[in-house]
Protein backbone atom coordinates (compact mmCIF):
# COMPACT_ATOMS: atom_id res chain seq x y z
CA UNK A 1 0.00 0.00 0.00
CA UNK A 2 0.88 3.74 -0.61
CA UNK A 3 2.42 5.43 2.80
CA UNK A 4 0.53 7.83 2.00
CA UNK A 5 -2.90 8.24 -0.14
CA UNK A 6 -1.83 9.65 -3.59
CA UNK A 7 -4.41 10.27 -5.74
CA UNK A 8 -5.04 11.01 -9.41
CA UNK A 9 -6.21 14.56 -9.86
CA UNK A 10 -6.63 14.72 -13.86
CA UNK A 11 -5.51 12.01 -16.91
CA UNK A 12 -5.23 12.86 -20.73
CA UNK A 13 -5.19 10.97 -23.88
CA UNK A 14 -4.80 10.77 -27.77
CA UNK A 15 -5.27 7.98 -29.75
CA UNK A 16 -7.52 6.92 -32.23
CA UNK A 17 -10.15 6.97 -29.08
CA UNK A 18 -9.90 10.65 -29.41
CA UNK A 19 -8.47 13.75 -28.27
CA UNK A 20 -10.46 14.64 -25.05
CA UNK A 21 -12.33 12.38 -22.30
CA UNK A 22 -15.52 13.15 -24.31
CA UNK A 23 -14.33 11.45 -27.45
CA UNK A 24 -12.75 8.49 -25.45
CA UNK A 25 -15.77 7.64 -23.63
CA UNK A 26 -18.11 7.97 -27.03
CA UNK A 27 -15.94 5.64 -28.57
CA UNK A 28 -16.42 3.22 -25.63
CA UNK A 29 -19.87 3.63 -25.78
CA UNK A 30 -19.89 3.23 -29.46
CA UNK A 31 -18.17 -0.18 -29.01
CA UNK A 32 -17.03 -0.39 -32.23
CA UNK A 33 -13.31 -1.25 -33.44
CA UNK A 34 -11.40 1.86 -34.70
CA UNK A 35 -8.72 -0.02 -36.98
CA UNK A 36 -8.13 0.40 -40.69
CA UNK A 37 -5.89 -1.08 -43.35
CA UNK A 38 -3.30 0.75 -44.04
CA UNK A 39 -0.41 0.17 -45.86
CA UNK A 40 3.21 0.21 -44.26
CA UNK A 41 5.61 -1.22 -47.50
CA UNK A 42 4.14 -4.19 -49.37
CA UNK A 43 1.06 -5.20 -47.54
CA UNK A 44 -1.84 -3.83 -45.50
CA UNK A 45 -2.44 -4.52 -42.40
CA UNK A 46 -4.82 -3.51 -39.49
CA UNK A 47 -3.23 -1.34 -36.90
CA UNK A 48 -5.66 2.26 -35.46
CA UNK A 49 -4.16 5.63 -35.98
CA UNK A 50 -5.02 8.49 -34.51
CA UNK A 51 -8.38 9.86 -35.32
CA UNK A 52 -8.88 12.58 -37.69
CA UNK A 53 -9.17 15.15 -34.79
CA UNK A 54 -6.57 13.85 -32.98
CA UNK A 55 -4.36 13.83 -36.07
CA UNK A 56 -5.37 17.49 -36.82
CA UNK A 57 -4.44 19.04 -33.31
CA UNK A 58 -1.28 17.43 -33.42
CA UNK A 59 -0.27 18.74 -36.96
CA UNK A 60 -1.73 22.52 -35.34
CA UNK A 61 1.05 21.50 -32.37
CA UNK A 62 3.67 20.92 -35.00
CA UNK A 63 3.27 23.84 -37.02
CA UNK A 64 2.70 26.46 -33.69
CA UNK A 65 6.26 26.35 -33.26
CA UNK A 66 9.36 25.77 -35.98
CA UNK A 67 11.21 24.34 -33.05
CA UNK A 68 8.58 21.82 -33.03
CA UNK A 69 8.60 20.92 -36.33
CA UNK A 70 11.41 18.10 -35.83
CA UNK A 71 10.17 16.47 -33.66
CA UNK A 72 9.18 12.93 -33.16
CA UNK A 73 5.11 12.05 -33.14
CA UNK A 74 6.16 10.21 -29.77
CA UNK A 75 7.17 13.85 -28.04
CA UNK A 76 4.51 15.80 -29.83
CA UNK A 77 1.35 13.18 -28.73
CA UNK A 78 3.14 13.84 -25.04
CA UNK A 79 3.40 17.22 -25.20
CA UNK A 80 -0.44 17.14 -26.10
CA UNK A 81 -1.01 15.03 -23.61
CA UNK A 82 0.40 17.05 -21.07
CA UNK A 83 -0.38 20.37 -21.65
CA UNK A 84 -4.64 19.14 -21.77
CA UNK A 85 -3.22 17.47 -18.15
CA UNK A 86 -2.25 20.06 -16.18
CA UNK A 87 -4.31 22.16 -17.00
CA UNK A 88 -7.40 19.95 -15.75
CA UNK A 89 -5.58 19.58 -12.83
CA UNK A 90 -4.72 22.87 -12.28
CA UNK A 91 -1.58 23.04 -12.72
CA UNK A 92 0.38 26.20 -13.58
CA UNK A 93 3.24 26.57 -15.96
CA UNK A 94 6.72 26.69 -13.77
CA UNK A 95 5.20 24.88 -11.13
CA UNK A 96 7.56 22.56 -9.36
CA UNK A 97 6.37 19.30 -10.11
CA UNK A 98 7.98 16.30 -11.71
CA UNK A 99 8.08 14.76 -15.04
CA UNK A 100 8.12 10.84 -16.26
CA UNK A 101 7.25 10.01 -19.44
CA UNK A 102 8.47 7.10 -21.73
CA UNK A 103 8.10 5.09 -24.24
CA UNK A 104 8.78 1.45 -25.61
CA UNK A 105 9.78 2.19 -28.55
CA UNK A 106 10.71 5.58 -29.04
CA UNK A 107 11.31 8.08 -31.53
CA UNK A 108 10.78 5.01 -34.45
CA UNK A 109 9.72 6.99 -37.08
CA UNK A 110 12.86 9.01 -37.45
CA UNK A 111 15.33 6.87 -36.13
CA UNK A 112 14.09 4.69 -39.63
CA UNK A 113 13.99 7.81 -41.97
CA UNK A 114 17.31 8.79 -39.99
CA UNK A 115 19.14 5.58 -40.87
CA UNK A 116 17.61 4.86 -43.90
CA UNK A 117 19.10 8.12 -45.01
CA UNK A 118 22.65 7.22 -43.59
CA UNK A 119 22.30 3.57 -45.78
CA UNK A 120 21.57 5.20 -48.66
CA UNK A 121 24.35 8.48 -47.90
CA UNK A 122 27.06 7.76 -45.28
CA UNK A 123 25.76 10.90 -43.84
CA UNK A 124 23.34 11.91 -41.11
CA UNK A 125 21.59 14.70 -39.95
CA UNK A 126 23.02 16.89 -37.27
CA UNK A 127 19.06 16.53 -35.40
CA UNK A 128 19.27 12.73 -35.82
CA UNK A 129 20.99 12.10 -32.56
CA UNK A 130 19.18 14.75 -30.38
CA UNK A 131 15.72 14.26 -31.71
CA UNK A 132 15.67 10.00 -31.43
CA UNK A 133 17.18 10.00 -27.61
CA UNK A 134 14.35 8.50 -25.41
CA UNK A 135 15.42 11.38 -22.80
CA UNK A 136 13.99 13.73 -25.59
CA UNK A 137 10.07 13.32 -24.67
CA UNK A 138 10.07 14.49 -20.71
CA UNK A 139 13.16 16.78 -21.61
CA UNK A 140 10.92 18.76 -24.33
CA UNK A 141 7.58 18.59 -21.96
CA UNK A 142 9.87 20.22 -18.86
CA UNK A 143 10.86 22.42 -21.67
CA UNK A 144 7.47 23.80 -22.62
CA UNK A 145 5.70 23.16 -19.79
CA UNK A 146 8.43 25.17 -17.73
CA UNK A 147 8.81 22.81 -14.97
CA UNK A 148 11.14 23.31 -12.01
CA UNK A 149 10.89 19.50 -10.61
CA UNK A 150 12.83 16.35 -11.86
CA UNK A 151 12.79 15.07 -15.24
CA UNK A 152 12.97 11.32 -15.80
CA UNK A 153 12.49 8.77 -19.36
CA UNK A 154 12.75 4.93 -19.18
CA UNK A 155 11.34 2.43 -21.12
CA UNK A 156 10.15 -0.70 -19.82
CA UNK A 157 8.37 -2.07 -22.74
CA UNK A 158 4.65 -2.18 -22.73
CA UNK A 159 4.58 -1.73 -18.68
CA UNK A 160 6.51 1.75 -19.25
CA UNK A 161 3.32 3.70 -18.40
CA UNK A 162 2.61 1.98 -15.21
CA UNK A 163 6.29 1.73 -14.16
CA UNK A 164 6.10 5.62 -14.10
CA UNK A 165 3.19 5.86 -12.10
CA UNK A 166 5.15 3.66 -9.67
CA UNK A 167 8.56 6.21 -9.72
CA UNK A 168 5.91 8.75 -9.61
CA UNK A 169 4.59 7.99 -6.15
CA UNK A 170 8.08 7.00 -4.68
CA UNK A 171 9.49 10.20 -5.19
CA UNK A 172 5.82 11.36 -3.45
CA UNK A 173 6.51 8.99 -0.67
CA UNK A 174 10.35 10.18 -0.66
CA UNK A 175 8.96 13.91 0.38
CA UNK A 176 11.12 15.08 -2.43
CA UNK A 177 7.86 16.48 -4.51
CA UNK A 178 4.15 16.46 -4.16
CA UNK A 179 3.32 16.04 -8.02
CA UNK A 180 4.61 14.01 -10.49
CA UNK A 181 3.39 13.89 -14.12
CA UNK A 182 3.64 10.41 -15.39
CA UNK A 183 2.66 8.20 -18.04
CA UNK A 184 4.01 6.96 -22.01
CA UNK A 185 3.63 7.89 -25.27
CA UNK A 186 4.29 5.42 -28.32
CA UNK A 187 3.72 6.23 -32.19
CA UNK A 188 4.95 2.81 -33.60
CA UNK A 189 3.02 2.97 -36.76
CA UNK A 190 6.10 2.34 -38.85
CA UNK A 191 7.05 -0.17 -41.29
CA UNK A 192 9.91 -1.50 -39.41
CA UNK A 193 8.26 -2.58 -35.83
CA UNK A 194 5.43 -3.65 -37.79
CA UNK A 195 7.86 -6.18 -39.58
CA UNK A 196 9.22 -6.97 -36.09
CA UNK A 197 5.40 -7.87 -34.91
CA UNK A 198 5.11 -10.29 -37.73
CA UNK A 199 8.34 -12.13 -37.15
CA UNK A 200 7.02 -13.00 -33.72
CA UNK A 201 4.06 -14.55 -35.51
CA UNK A 202 1.95 -12.64 -33.13
CA UNK A 203 0.32 -9.88 -35.51
CA UNK A 204 -3.60 -10.41 -36.99
CA UNK A 205 -2.98 -11.24 -40.57
CA UNK A 206 -6.43 -9.86 -41.12
CA UNK A 207 -7.57 -12.55 -43.59
CA UNK A 208 -10.59 -13.96 -41.57
CA UNK A 209 -13.97 -13.82 -43.56
CA UNK A 210 -15.94 -14.83 -40.88
CA UNK A 211 -17.49 -12.19 -38.11
CA UNK A 212 -13.92 -11.75 -36.89
CA UNK A 213 -12.55 -10.00 -39.69
CA UNK A 214 -15.14 -7.95 -37.73
CA UNK A 215 -13.08 -7.18 -34.74
CA UNK A 216 -9.53 -8.15 -35.51
CA UNK A 217 -7.94 -7.81 -32.38
CA UNK A 218 -9.42 -10.85 -30.28
CA UNK A 219 -8.14 -9.80 -26.80
CA UNK A 220 -9.78 -11.82 -24.15
CA UNK A 221 -11.33 -14.20 -26.63
CA UNK A 222 -9.69 -17.10 -24.34
CA UNK A 223 -10.77 -19.74 -27.11
CA UNK A 224 -9.01 -17.88 -30.35
CA UNK A 225 -6.93 -19.91 -32.18
CA UNK A 226 -4.64 -17.37 -34.16
CA UNK A 227 -2.86 -14.45 -32.45
CA UNK A 228 -4.42 -11.34 -33.31
CA UNK A 229 -2.19 -8.27 -32.04
CA UNK A 230 -2.92 -4.67 -33.64
CA UNK A 231 -0.46 -1.86 -33.37
CA UNK A 232 -2.04 1.54 -32.00
CA UNK A 233 -0.36 4.48 -31.44
CA UNK A 234 -1.22 7.44 -28.81
CA UNK A 235 -0.19 8.86 -25.32
CA UNK A 236 -1.88 9.40 -22.01
CA UNK A 237 -0.63 10.94 -18.85
CA UNK A 238 -2.10 11.53 -15.40
CA UNK A 239 -1.43 13.78 -12.71
CA UNK A 240 -0.54 12.66 -9.32
CA UNK A 241 -0.61 14.86 -5.94
CA UNK A 242 -0.14 13.83 -2.40
CA UNK A 243 -3.19 13.13 0.09
CA UNK A 244 -6.79 13.49 -1.23
CA UNK A 245 -7.87 16.36 -3.47
CA UNK A 246 -11.52 18.10 -4.19
CA UNK A 247 -11.03 17.22 -7.77
CA UNK A 248 -9.36 13.86 -7.13
CA UNK A 249 -10.42 11.54 -9.97
CA UNK A 250 -9.10 8.55 -8.18
CA UNK A 251 -7.25 6.80 -5.12
CA UNK A 252 -4.19 4.60 -5.73
CA UNK A 253 -5.33 2.01 -3.23
CA UNK A 254 -2.28 -0.43 -4.13
CA UNK A 255 0.46 -1.31 -6.26
CA UNK A 256 2.52 -4.13 -7.34
CA UNK A 257 5.24 -5.47 -9.08
CA UNK A 258 7.34 -8.30 -10.21
CA UNK A 259 9.65 -10.26 -12.75
CA UNK A 260 9.57 -13.80 -13.38
CA UNK A 261 12.50 -15.69 -14.72
CA UNK A 262 12.66 -15.69 -19.19
CA UNK A 263 11.52 -18.86 -20.88
CA UNK A 264 11.78 -16.67 -24.21
CA UNK A 265 12.42 -13.85 -25.10
CA UNK A 266 9.05 -12.02 -25.62
CA UNK A 267 6.86 -14.91 -23.44
CA UNK A 268 5.45 -15.40 -19.58
CA UNK A 269 5.08 -18.73 -17.71
CA UNK A 270 1.70 -20.59 -18.96
CA UNK A 271 0.09 -18.95 -15.64
CA UNK A 272 2.11 -16.15 -15.71
CA UNK A 273 3.73 -16.28 -12.12
CA UNK A 274 4.57 -12.13 -12.44
CA UNK A 275 0.96 -11.18 -12.81
CA UNK A 276 0.24 -13.31 -9.76
CA UNK A 277 3.04 -11.62 -7.23
CA UNK A 278 2.17 -8.17 -8.77
CA UNK A 279 -1.93 -8.97 -8.30
CA UNK A 280 -1.45 -10.22 -4.74
CA UNK A 281 1.25 -7.43 -3.58
CA UNK A 282 -1.31 -4.92 -5.18
CA UNK A 283 -4.11 -6.56 -3.02
CA UNK A 284 -1.79 -6.33 0.13
CA UNK A 285 -3.93 -7.76 2.99
CA UNK A 286 -7.56 -6.47 0.86
CA UNK A 287 -9.90 -9.02 0.61
CA UNK A 288 -9.99 -10.36 -3.09
CA UNK A 289 -13.72 -10.15 -3.28
CA UNK A 290 -13.67 -6.17 -3.15
CA UNK A 291 -12.22 -6.24 -5.94
CA UNK A 292 -15.22 -5.55 -8.94
CA UNK A 293 -13.15 -5.02 -12.05
CA UNK A 294 -9.60 -5.95 -13.13
CA UNK A 295 -8.53 -3.92 -17.06
CA UNK A 296 -6.33 -6.77 -18.24
CA UNK A 297 -3.08 -6.30 -20.16
CA UNK A 298 -4.32 -9.30 -22.77
CA UNK A 299 -2.30 -8.09 -26.17
CA UNK A 300 -4.50 -9.94 -28.06
CA UNK A 301 -2.17 -12.97 -28.12
CA UNK A 302 -3.14 -16.71 -27.25
CA UNK A 303 -0.68 -17.31 -24.77
CA UNK A 304 -0.54 -13.62 -23.80
CA UNK A 305 -4.45 -13.14 -22.91
CA UNK A 306 -4.93 -16.80 -21.57
CA UNK A 307 -1.29 -16.91 -19.00
CA UNK A 308 -3.04 -13.94 -17.77
CA UNK A 309 -6.62 -15.25 -16.62
CA UNK A 310 -5.13 -18.32 -15.44
CA UNK A 311 -3.39 -15.42 -13.09
CA UNK A 312 -6.24 -13.99 -12.37
CA UNK A 313 -8.17 -17.12 -11.53
CA UNK A 314 -5.36 -18.42 -9.25
CA UNK A 315 -5.30 -14.97 -7.38
CA UNK A 316 -9.36 -14.89 -7.13
CA UNK A 317 -9.79 -18.31 -7.23
CA UNK A 318 -13.91 -18.65 -7.13
CA UNK A 319 -14.38 -14.72 -7.08
CA UNK A 320 -13.19 -13.49 -10.33
CA UNK A 321 -14.22 -9.88 -10.83
CA UNK A 322 -15.31 -8.35 -14.10
CA UNK A 323 -12.85 -8.68 -16.64
CA UNK A 324 -11.94 -6.49 -19.54
CA UNK A 325 -9.94 -5.07 -21.75
CA UNK A 326 -9.15 -1.85 -24.57
CA UNK A 327 -7.30 -3.39 -26.48
CA UNK A 328 -9.99 -4.57 -29.02
CA UNK A 329 -10.77 -1.21 -29.33
CA UNK A 330 -7.68 0.84 -29.72
CA UNK A 331 -4.72 -1.65 -30.53
CA UNK A 332 -1.68 -2.29 -28.50
CA UNK A 333 -0.17 0.89 -28.34
CA UNK A 334 2.89 -0.60 -25.98
CA UNK A 335 4.41 1.99 -23.76
CA UNK A 336 1.17 4.31 -23.75
CA UNK A 337 -1.32 1.35 -22.98
CA UNK A 338 -0.85 1.14 -19.24
CA UNK A 339 -2.27 4.46 -19.11
CA UNK A 340 -4.75 4.22 -21.27
CA UNK A 341 -6.08 0.96 -19.37
CA UNK A 342 -5.77 3.60 -16.26
CA UNK A 343 -7.72 5.77 -17.89
CA UNK A 344 -10.62 3.17 -18.83
CA UNK A 345 -10.67 2.39 -15.26
CA UNK A 346 -11.52 5.94 -14.17
CA UNK A 347 -14.24 6.00 -17.02
CA UNK A 348 -16.02 3.28 -15.54
CA UNK A 349 -15.67 3.85 -11.58
CA UNK A 350 -16.58 7.94 -12.39
CA UNK A 351 -19.99 6.72 -14.37
CA UNK A 352 -20.37 3.22 -12.52
CA UNK A 353 -20.29 1.37 -16.03
CA UNK A 354 -18.44 -1.49 -17.12
CA UNK A 355 -17.02 -1.24 -20.96
CA UNK A 356 -17.29 -4.72 -22.20
CA UNK A 357 -15.64 -6.97 -24.99
CA UNK A 358 -18.22 -8.11 -26.78
CA UNK A 359 -17.14 -11.14 -27.95
CA UNK A 360 -15.62 -12.18 -24.23
CA UNK A 361 -16.99 -14.12 -21.87
CA UNK A 362 -20.25 -12.89 -19.93
CA UNK A 363 -18.50 -12.10 -16.82
CA UNK A 364 -20.75 -10.77 -14.06
CA UNK A 365 -21.50 -7.51 -14.29
CA UNK A 366 -20.63 -5.93 -10.42
CA UNK A 367 -23.96 -4.13 -8.71
CA UNK A 368 -21.23 -1.19 -8.16
CA UNK A 369 -17.82 -0.27 -9.16
CA UNK A 370 -15.81 0.36 -5.84
CA UNK A 371 -12.19 -0.89 -6.93
CA UNK A 372 -10.70 -1.76 -10.23
CA UNK A 373 -7.49 -3.07 -11.06
CA UNK A 374 -5.27 -2.26 -13.65
CA UNK A 375 -2.71 -4.97 -14.92
CA UNK A 376 0.12 -4.72 -17.39
CA UNK A 377 3.10 -6.65 -18.40
CA UNK A 378 6.16 -6.12 -21.11
CA UNK A 379 8.48 -8.62 -22.92
CA UNK A 380 10.66 -9.78 -20.14
CA UNK A 381 8.04 -10.86 -17.85
CA UNK A 382 7.67 -7.51 -16.22
CA UNK A 383 4.68 -6.99 -14.53
CA UNK A 384 2.36 -4.18 -13.09
CA UNK A 385 -0.89 -3.77 -11.60
CA UNK A 386 -2.77 -0.92 -9.69
CA UNK A 387 -5.63 -0.92 -7.26
CA UNK A 388 -7.89 2.18 -7.99
CA UNK A 389 -10.79 3.38 -6.35
CA UNK A 390 -13.11 6.47 -5.91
Amino acid sequence: MPEQPITITAISSISSLGKSTEDVRDSYRQGKPLFEKRSLGNHKDWMAPLSQKAKHAINSLRSSNAKYENLDDTVLYALYVSRQAIKRAGWKQGDNFGINIGSSRGATTLFEKHHENFRETGKVSPLSSPTTTLGNISSWIAHDLKTKGPEISHSITCSTALHAVLNGMAWINSGMVDRFLVGGSEAPLTPFTLAQMKALKIYANGQATTERTFYPCRALDLEKNKNSMVLGEGASVACLEKGIRHNSLAIIEGIGYATEPLEHYVSISSDALCFQRSMEMALNDLDPEYVDVIVMHTPGTIKGDLSEYKAIKKVFCNKTPFLTTNKWIVGHTFGASGMLSIEMAILMLQHQEVIRVPFAEDFKIPSKIRKVMVNSVGFGGNAVSILLSI
